[in-house]
Parts: C-alpha cells; sequence; structure tokens
C-alpha cells in the first residue's frame, strides 16, 4: 500500500491517494491505539479485520478487484457476514456472562441476535454505499448483470451476508447448546482470557 501511495501520489491521482492513506491509517489503528483501548483484542480478531479491510478496500476500490474478478464482492460480502454475526455473537456472550449486567439469554435468542445484528449492519452497509452514489457520483453498487439501478448488487450482497451470517449463528448455537467444540469456543475463549475482567470468575 505504501508503494502504491507513492505512484498515486506521482500520477496525481489525488483521490486514490486520499483513500489508500486512509485505509493505511485504518489498518494500522488497531495497532498503534490498541494498548490505550479498554478491551484487549486477540490478534486472530486483528488479523482477519486488517485482511478483510486489505481485501474490501484496497484490492477492491484501489486495485479495482471488483471490475475484474466477479466473484469477488460476493465473497467479500460472505465473510463480512461471517465477521459481523462472529462479533454480535460475541456482544451477546459478553452480556450474557457480564456480571455487571443482569441479562441470561437462551442460546437460541443469543444466535438469532447475531444474525441479526450480521445482517443489519450488511444493511446500513449498503444504505451507505447509495449514499455515497447519490450524493458524490461513485460507483460503489456495482451490478454484476448490467442492472444500472445497483438493485441486483444489493439484493445480492444482502443474501450473502445473510448467508455468513446465518452460517456463524448455527456455529455459535451449536457451539451454546451442545457444548460442541468450535473455532468460535476457541476465539470467545481467548477473548475470555485475554479480558477476565469483564467476565465473571
Amino acid at each position: 500500500m505504501g508503494l502504491e501511495l507513492i505512484f498515486v501520489v506521482v500520477d496525481q491521482q489525488w483521490l486514490n491517494a486520499l483513500l489508500v492513506l486512509a485505509i493505511i491509517i485504518l489498518v494500522l489503528g488497531p495497532t498503534v491505539l490498541g494498548h490505550r483501548l479498554p478491551v484487549v483484542i486477540p490478534a486472530e480478531f486483528q488479523v482477519l479485520a486488517v485482511a478483510f479491510v486489505f481485501a474490501a478496500l484496497f484490492l477492491g476500490e484501489v486495485r479495482s478487484y471488483y471490475d475484474r474478478i466477479w466473484w469477488w464482492d460476493i465473497a467479500l460480502h460472505t465473510s463480512s457476514g461471517l465477521l459481523l454475526g462472529l462479533m454480535g455473537f460475541l456482544l451477546v456472550y459478553i452480556l450474557n456472562e457480564n456480571e455487571r449486567a443482569d441479562v441470561h439469554m437462551r442460546p437460541r435468542f443469543v444466535a438469532f441476535f447475531a444474525f441479526l445484528f450480521a445482517v443489519a449492519v450488511g444493511a446500513t452497509w449498503e444504505i451507505f454505499e447509495f449514499s455515497m452514489d447519490q450524493l458524490f457520483g461513485t460507483n460503489m453498487q456495482k451490478s454484476m448483470f448490467g442492472d444500472d439501478s445497483g438493485l441486483t448488487d444489493t439484493m445480492w450482497d444482502l443474501i450473502v451476508d445473510s448467508v455468513g451470517a446465518l452460517v456463524i449463528s448455527c456455529f455459535g448455537w451449536w457451539y451454546m447448546h451442545r457444548k460442541v467444540r468450535s473455532f468460535i469456543e476457541i476465539w470467545i475463549r481467548k477473548f475470555i482470557d485475554r479480558n477476565p475482567g469483564l467476565f465473571n470468575q
């Protein structure tokens, strides 16, 4: 990204230069500011977040992978559904286990919340894409089938967001209900171990 920033500045592509600089700041943010946050984020979460930002913004927007690779948008929206579902699951799990919050939710509700959280954030992102296209003339709503309105792109994005969220929610429900070991359990356990102050002893 540093090399790309030099190239676009030399080529006087100021919008791309601003975008690449913003991505670099966004990617370095957790590393630079991590010690100041009240919550310790495990390395796995950070790597996934950085990889997603790099793939979505740098490769997707700056390097035009959305235009060059037809399935890039689908893969990233599915991944975002997985990541956001995991985040929603973790949020409710923390509330369930935190001694300061008198909340006790069944596994089905925790999984349902995680699913709705991921879909809601995905829908909010689609509103953002639509707003950017309308206000600034960008082309964030890229249609796969030549639909200029962007409706087809939006619907496929929401569908694959929902599929990703459903997969992670089912894994989470299975973990809570059956106590079956999965990667979700391992990641949640690492989060709990790094942040013991948030949870009951």
